[in-house]
């Protein structure tokens, strides 16, 4: 689409807004960033495989009756979504111990938990993100008691749909990172859900197939995202 008023410009996304008040456009980029923006890069392709991933996984999500904001691909890049209103939390669900949870309690990256986790932080780049709990959250008026309750339900039924639906393509997840939005008063799934946003490991080889490739520089960044993609059959 041309001639459209820019939004909101993130580090992976451009946001455009739609004649209709209640839809915007989301535009995927190929840059790449990580550690708060410290690095920056850019990977080939990187918009047009996370647009696809994103929309096939949330299409699979609704179908297990999660509400998301998706309506639908505009092109290969882009996407007609509903427009909410961002409750400014990242909602980081672990299934295994990796990355930063490793280095707070000490514990070896591919360990098992005996249950997933959820943790939030509150979304906020100058504060770097930081962690915090659902006390916190409703006393800083960033969600209510119910807006959080609905999260962490929805997100333990994303993380069962995802791990069963990756599983059956040989990935396993590890992590991944969430944000909902309210839509005319209802808690829905909005964002993305890509490698960019997941840590997804091959089951057999335990290679990366997500972003820790561009954060540790372990090179072939744009074949693991590719890899993703052809095992998506997209």
């Amino acid at each position: 689409m041309k001639n459209l008023t820019l939004l909101y410009e993130g580090k992976a996304k451009k946001v455009y807004a739609l004649p209709c008040e209640d839809q915007v456009l989301v535009s995927y980029k190929d840059d790449a960033t990580a550690f708060n923006g410290l690095k920056k890069g850019t990977i080939h392709q990187k918009g047009i495989i996370n647009n696809a991933i994103s929309n096939h996984l949330f299409q699979l999500l609704e179908k297990h009756d999660i509400p998301t904001h998706f309506i639908k691909a505009e092109s290969e890049r882009e996407t007609i979504v509903k427009k909410v209103d961002i409750i400014p939390l990242e909602v980081i669900i672990r299934n295994i111990a990796a990355g930063s949870f490793s280095k707070r309690y000490g514990i070896a990256e591919g360990t098992g938990l005996k249950q997933p986790t959820i943790e939030f932080s509150y979304k906020n780049d100058t504060l770097g993100d930081p962690l915090i709990n659902s006390s916190i959250a409703v006393s800083l008026s960033l969600a209510t008691s119910d807006e959080i309750a609905a999260v962490k339900e929805y997100s333990k039924k994303i993380n069962s749909v995802l791990q069963t639906y990756l599983a059956s393509i040989q990935i396993q997840l590890i992590d991944f990172k969430l944000e909902f939005g309210r839509f005319h008063n209802t808690i829905i799934l909005a964002d993305e859900i890509s490698p960019d946003t997941c840590r997804l490991w091959d089951m057999t080889t335990g290679d990366h197939l997500d972003k820790d490739r561009f954060r540790r520089d372990l090179g072939n960044i744009e074949d693991a995202y590719h890899e993703v993609y052809r095992r998506m059959k997209l």
